[in-house]
């Protein structure tokens, strides 16, 4: 993960980082990636989605960029949650809480109105026009229309459309979504203090004024005699004062720390984690800003620091690959990629970031197996904007103009730019071999209709 970018920057050489945009072009809903978030909210929404019956490929989890308390489900196969709900956090439970009562409206087949709700904000059409352009720009690898999955990024886009754009729940629906909550949280042996914890503010700030409340609890609305009742059957589980295991909260610490690096003021990052913090979570943070603010030689001793303390752990060593691409060193960033897709291979954009290193490093030699990663990387992370660009860069360098094509243009489908994904695409598919593979994808892009957006 790196500082945020914008779409142009980050198909820049040296300018981008493991933050991709991947944002709404009229919706302006930020939608950010980031390989080990995303990895620890599906290990926090495995077990409970088992509870609940629904199949663990069914739903992506997928971040938005604001810092505001959000999470929501506009359908069955997608889970939208705010980087301020893991900010805000201290714990695991309570981000868990968050997911099994967003799981409760999946399961309890809540979605209907939802919809109605989404389609009139925009946000279904939206998404639509993002992440189906996304599936369809993901043949290029696959031929497979699943969502991607890993990633090691953010995107800046406008903050705020979250907030504006919030889906309002019927009571009835939100009483049973909480009911089924602490059904999961009893079944996976799961205490349900810390969803408690998060809806007790919300119950605290019903009392006040609609306009100083929490977007989350505008949309989830919950007076204090719900939480009574929660309180009530939650206290009753013989799990409610088990805590969460160590591990699992290292885990969200880090990602805490590391979220708030990249989200906030160095001035910010050092009141969180003063000098005098010594935790590992504080290091990460302090080894974020180092890599962000470009002091090359501290950010490398900060984030071997981090190495030596926890040799196992791929996020470091992408940190590291990150430094150095930003600092000018991408073949030295091979490397530190290519151990962090050694220890977690099946990660899609590491496997970008190690082929974007080798693209970065203007050796022709190694070029085909760049790509060969890259294409490999894209059948994981089918909407790595980053990937495509990069793909396209080391094809055209092959003297391959009209894969080079197809890949610019799979890369600004996953943009949303579908009218320049349509010019390289009609281009590509005059020079590649009718009823090919390649041109069979570039005629998908040419017959795409992005969803139209009401005003």
């Amino acid at each position: 993960m790196s500082r945020f970018v914008s779409v142009a920057a980050a198909a820049a050489l040296l300018s981008t980082s493991v933050i991709a945009p991947a944002t709404a072009q009229r919706g302006k809903l930020p939608l950010v990636r980031d390989a080990e978030t995303e990895d620890l909210l599906r290990d926090y929404a495995k077990p409970i989605f088992a509870a609940a019956g629904v199949p663990s490929a069914q739903v992506d989890i997928i971040l938005v960029n604001d810092k505001g308390f959000n999470a929501f489900v506009p359908d069955a196969r997608r889970m939208f949650i705010n980087l301020g709900v893991i900010l805000d956090a201290e714990t695991p439970g309570e981000v868990i809480g968050v997911i099994a009562h967003e799981t409760g409206h999946i399961a309890g087949n809540h979605l209907a109105r939802l919809r109605q709700a989404a389609s009139q904000a925009q946000i279904i059409a939206v998404i639509g026009a993002i992440l189906g352009a996304g599936a369809i720009a993901a043949g290029a690898s696959s031929g497979s229309v699943d969502v991607s999955r890993g990633g090691a990024g953010l995107a800046t886009a406008g903050a705020g459309f979250g907030k504006r754009s919030l889906l309002s729940y019927q009571r009835s629906e939100e009483a049973s979504a909480d009911r089924a909550a602490l059904t999961y949280l009893e079944k996976t042996g799961q205490s349900a203090k810390g969803m408690l914890k998060t809806f007790s503010r919300f119950a605290d700030q019903a009392l006040f004024s609609s306009r100083y409340a929490d977007p989350y609890a505008l949309s989830h609305p919950l007076p204090r005699e719900r939480y009574n009742a929660l309180e009530e059957v939650a206290k009753k589980s013989r799990y409610f004062d088990k805590s969460d295991p160590p591990s699992l909260q290292l885990r969200h610490d880090l990602v805490r720390a590391k979220l708030l690096a990249y989200t906030s003021h160095p001035s910010t990052v050092e009141r969180a984690y003063p000098r005098s913090d010594k935790s590992l979570p504080a290091q990460y943070a302090r080894a974020v800003v180092a890599s962000q603010t470009k002091s090359g030689d501290r950010a490398a001793k900060a984030v071997d620091d981090l190495i030596r303390q926890m040799p196992n752990n791929p996020y470091f060593y992408e940190l590291k690959g990150q430094s150095l691409l930003e600092s000018g060193k991408p073949r030295a960033a091979i490397d530190p990629f290519r151990k962090a897709v050694a220890l977690r291979p099946n990660e899609g954009q590491f496997l970008v970031w190690l082929g974007f290193a080798m693209v970065a490093s203007n050796d022709a030699s190694l070029l085909p197996e760049a790509e060969r990663i890259l294409k490999a990387g894209l059948q994981i992370d089918a909407n790595s904007q980053i990937g495509f660009s990069q793909l396209a860069i080391a094809l055209a360098r092959q003297g391959k103009t009209p894969e080079a094509d197809l890949a610019t243009a799979q890369g600004l489908m996953a943009r949303g730019d579908f009218q320049g994904a349509k010019r390289y695409a009609s281009r590509a598919q005059k020079n590649l071999k009718s009823g090919t593979r390649p041109w069979l994808q570039a005629d998908d892009i040419l017959s795409y209709k992005p969803p139209k957006l009401s005003r």
